[in-house]
């Protein structure tokens, strides 16, 4: 009977559990997010990501943001993707100019895990503004406006974080509404 009583208990516990953990991250794309996963586990089921996956897959990057990392990622939604026109996403898309894309999609990755908080105290230990180095070489501006992180890129386009701290085995994904550019 004890047995029993604490398989009941403990098999509770564990259906308790389980929302409270999954809800430590947001959902993105109308999909739960897990930190038990990595950044491409979970980018592949947000619904608001798919040209993002697909130029990760592309850019032939899939196995680098699989890796250990950590990694900061700044994930570009569908949208952001779609202030792009048809003809440059498509001639980014294409075989020949993969070295190109590679490059933008770096230019959206930090090789350290970063939490919004920890970009938020960088931002102000430097009096207002902080450059972000990226994994593409790029340097990214980030400043905090009204409480929402702003990164700008070095083409003085800005896009905004509207979902921060997706925590993933790898790193962090901050969702952001527009693609940064490297300069070119």
């Amino acid at each position: 009977m004890t047995t029993f009583k604490t398989t009941i208990i403990a098999t509770a516990l564990t259906a308790l559990a389980a929302p409270a953990f999954a809800a430590e991250n947001p959902m993105v794309g109308g999909a739960p997010m897990y930190a038990d996963k990595t950044i491409v586990e979970n980018a592949v089921n947000s619904a608001d990501h798919e040209t993002l996956v697909a130029a990760v897959k592309q850019a032939g990057l899939v196995d680098t943001l699989n890796s250990e990392g950590p990694f900061t990622v700044f994930a570009p939604t569908d949208a952001a993707f779609d202030r792009i026109s048809d003809e440059s996403l498509s001639q980014l898309m294409m075989d020949e100019h993969k070295a190109q894309l590679a490059e933008i999609l770096t230019c959206h990755v930090v090789a350290t895990s970063a939490m919004s908080d920890a970009i938020a105290g960088m931002i102000a230990d430097d009096g207002g503004m902080h450059p972000v180095p990226t994994v593409g070489g790029c340097t990214l501006q980030a400043k905090l406006e009204s409480g929402t992180i702003t990164l700008t890129d070095e083409q003085g386009r800005s896009a905004n974080v509207t979902i921060a701290d997706v925590q993933q085995s790898n790193g962090v994904i901050h969702v952001i509404d527009r693609v940064l550019l490297p300069a070119m």
